[in-house]
């Protein structure tokens, strides 16, 4: 994550652009700074940056929980948390405590282990050993307080057309 130092998009050694807003990234750092004050741990990151434009730093949270800004509420920024758990079962349960399913990922030396508890989980997409990403041949969205319907994929073309019906008699 230190490698990826927000800066000018046009520069080609930028790997990280700014934000969408000063307002996002404004609401970003205010999840982070209240998280950290109910207990999470900041281990990088987590400053407004100096500078022009809507930069913010790769982030990274230990020690997050249900109940803390940035478990609760979608984070749309560079900002990684990290929970603790014990058991598949843990994590399962703990992950679906959110009322949010944009999307997960599952990393594991076992494919097959890691593609099970991908199937526990409640999510519009779920990457195994992949980050998360949309594909413009795949259909993307969230569940729950995520969203509805697609984009992307003939699915989410779909949801630009209407669609008449007739019954003829």
């Amino acid at each position: 994550m230190q490698t990826f130092v927000p800066g000018d998009p046009m520069d080609p050694e930028t790997l990280m652009g700014p934000m969408i807003s000063e307002d996002a990234r404004n609401e970003l750092h205010s999840q982070i700074t209240r998280s950290v004050a109910m207990g999470a741990h900041c281990e990088m990151g987590g400053y407004l940056h100096d500078g022009p434009g809507f930069l913010y730093p790769p982030t990274l949270l230990t020690k997050v929980s249900p109940g803390m800004p940035v478990f609760d509420e979608e984070t749309f920024g560079p900002v990684a948390c990290v929970c603790s758990f014990s058991s598949d079962d843990e994590v399962v349960k703990l992950a679906n405590t959110s009322e949010l399913g944009l999307a997960c990922a599952v990393f594991g030396d076992d494919r097959d282990h890691a593609i099970a508890i991908a199937e526990s989980l409640s999510s519009g997409t779920c990457a195994i050993n992949d980050f998360v990403k949309s594909d413009p041949r795949l259909p993307f969205g969230g569940t729950r307080k995520s969203g509805y319907g697609r984009e992307l994929g003939p699915q989410g073309l779909l949801e630009f057309t209407n669609i008449r019906s007739y019954n003829i008699a």
